[in-house]
């Protein structure tokens, strides 16, 4: 995150306040986990435009986790590292901005720090997110240890879109 940045951010119309209801028509907030990749990327389009034909809050988290690498790997600068996840952060908020201006979208910006299952969870309990899209993972070694969408899938508390 930048310095001076909040970690939470509303931008497009303000939501309708409605009674929290489970099993309703459609979903009324809508999570979406982005973190810049191909993947993450066009799972927030699909959330933007879901969220839009529901009428749902569009609820994006960033989460930056530290790598523990960072400390392992010789010549590595931690803090080239956090000025990328900073510049990252902001290029997300201003898509989000966009997007819920564009949209007419209510969306609530989230940039939180920690491992990524475990923010998305605690924010989709926070938010009482009727659903969570994710991208799918893209790495190799994710089809033998499992990714955060697997993750998420077998937690079975919301239903999870896993955007290819």
């Amino acid at each position: 995150m930048s310095v001076g940045a909040p970690d939470r951010e509303e931008y497009g119309p303000r939501t309708r306040p409605l009674p929290f209801e489970r099993g309703t028509d459609g979903p009324r907030v809508i999570m979406v986990g982005v973190d810049g990749t191909r993947t993450s990327e066009r799972a927030g389009s699909y959330a933007a435009g879901l969220a839009r034909r529901q009428g749902a809050a569009l609820v994006v988290l960033f989460v930056s986790s530290a790598s523990g690498l960072t400390a392992l790997v010789p010549g590595m600068d931690a803090g080239a590292v956090q000025r990328t996840h900073d510049e990252l952060a902001d290029e997300l908020r201003r898509e989000c901005r966009r997007g819920a201006e564009e949209l007419g979208v209510p969306v609530t910006f989230l940039c939180r720090r920690g491992d990524a299952y475990g923010e998305l969870c605690a924010a989709a309990d926070e938010f009482q997110a009727d659903m969570v899209v994710v991208g799918a993972s893209e790495q190799a070694g994710h089809r033998l240890v499992g990714s955060v969408a697997t993750r998420l899938v077998r937690t079975g508390r919301w239903p999870v879109v896993v955007v290819p």
